[in-house]
């Protein structure tokens, strides 16, 4: 995840603990001390997610450093467009940052018509981190392991169904590669962010998810949800505990992943554009 602005702001380091640096217009710096006013952050998700919970911890801290009101604005839908396109007609005065995933990446080539261009409208203003994915399935669910997940989607197609915070997301492009990897099908349900996912997720309405362990740390303590695996080469101290997919033979390392989806993004992009594909 990484914070963006519009472009033309020159670069001000904060405070080392937040780990991010903010934008500021020479505009700005000219009417006065900045910030003068409250600042909007867009969160292109629902409420819930672990994008939007990130970023309520990161504006927490923000806010108490520049003694300022950091307003979280959640602006979900159209996968991730509609947030992304509001921060890109936004004034650039460094007022309005936008907290953005891997969709920044992904959506030009889902969305060719987009009302505005990432790498010319967006300015990148820094990382906030990052973190593996967890599979989870429902507590009810008859899947102890990911193998068993597996080799029941093998003998048995097109019965599961996974969802996703929506297309293009860290979790779509995850499961997807879990079942190239795997060699299994399962449905795609995309959803406008995280959080409603998980809701039909607990009402056992899907099978499995790849989500952030942010947004479900308290499911799994709690018992309602399940983890198979984390889908990373090494363990996460959120959950020690569960295996990585590495350990079972599965996905990969994150850097190879990382590649994947730059593989991907190039492949589609092309597929998209020669066979004229637009999005719904």
């Amino acid at each position: 995840m990484s914070l963006l602005s519009r472009p033309g702001c020159l670069l001000k380091n904060l405070a080392a603990a937040i780990l991010v640096t903010f934008a500021l217009l020479p505009a700005a710096q000219a009417q006065g001390p900045f910030p003068a006013k409250p600042i909007r952050v867009v969160v292109p998700y629902a409420a819930g997610g672990g994008v939007d919970i990130v970023t309520r911890v990161v504006t927490q801290k923000m806010a108490e450093i520049l003694k300022q009101t950091i307003i979280v604005d959640n602006r979900p839908g159209a996968a991730t467009n509609i947030g992304m396109d509001y921060v890109a007609h936004a004034d650039p005065d460094g007022y309005t940052l936008l907290t953005a995933s891997n969709t920044l990446a992904s959506n030009g080539a889902l969305f060719p018509k987009l009302t505005f261009d990432p790498a010319r409208d967006l300015a990148p203003v820094g990382a906030i981190g990052s973190a593996p994915l967890v599979v989870v399935v429902h507590q009810s669910s008859p899947f102890k392991t990911l193998p068993e997940l597996i080799a029941y989607a093998k003998a048995n197609p097109d019965k599961l169904s996974y969802a996703s915070a929506g297309n293009g997301s860290s979790g779509h492009l995850a499961s997807e590669l879990l079942k190239d990897e795997a060699g299994f099908n399962a449905l795609h349900v995309p959803y406008k962010g995280g959080a409603p996912a998980i809701t039909d997720l607990l009402g056992g309405r899907i099978s499995f998810m790849s989500i952030n362990p942010l947004e479900v740390i308290a499911h799994i303590q709690s018992g309602k949800l399940r983890a198979l695996a984390v889908l990373d080469n090494k363990p996460t101290a959120l959950l020690p505990d569960v295996p990585t997919a590495s350990s079972l033979r599965l996905p990969g390392s994150a850097a190879e992943f990382g590649h994947f989806v730059k593989a991907e993004t190039i492949k589609w992009t092309k597929v998209i554009k020669t066979a004229k594909i637009e999005a719904d």
